[in-house]
């Protein structure tokens, strides 16, 4: 099962698809946009050119798993891209995939201001993977 993750954000979007079996991350990119509503018709264009069978977005949630300051923002996101997409959106748990991305990047040598590019699209393969882990 294909399955694509959205790493939401206010001025990137960053996107992680996983192959036709759902075991590895085959594709990934950054959305550069800070309009929600065109954030949002480009995650659907991403969709409709990997045709994933389900979506699963980051969601924020405090460390003692209450939902976080941000989290009415996330659900308004999500429901914009139902409707845009025709899916429904699994709100995912990404508690501290930012920080592990970076990490990530800065173990692989990325300057920490090169960060900011990759970011999201690291970020939301940590959140597809841990679906994909759950299933």
């Amino acid at each position: 099962m294909k399955v694509m993750a959205i790493d939401y954000g206010d001025a990137r979007t960053g996107v992680a698809v996983s192959d036709s079996l759902g075991i590895l991350t085959g594709y990934t990119a950054v959305i550069a946009q800070r309009n929600r509503e065109k954030a949002a018709e480009l995650v659907a264009a991403e969709v409709r050119t990997h045709r994933p069978e389900r979506l699963v977005m980051g969601f924020p949630k405090n460390m003692d798993g209450t939902e976080g300051p941000r989290a009415a923002l996330y659900r308004a996101f999500a429901a914009l891209l139902e409707e845009k997409t025709g899916m429904p959106v699994i709100l995912w748990d990404e508690r501290r995939t930012t920080v592990e991305a970076h990490n990530i990047l800065r173990a692989n040598g990325k300057k920490e201001k090169k960060h900011r590019k990759n970011v999201d699209a690291v970020a939301a393969s940590l959140i597809l993977e841990s679906y994909l882990n759950s299933l």
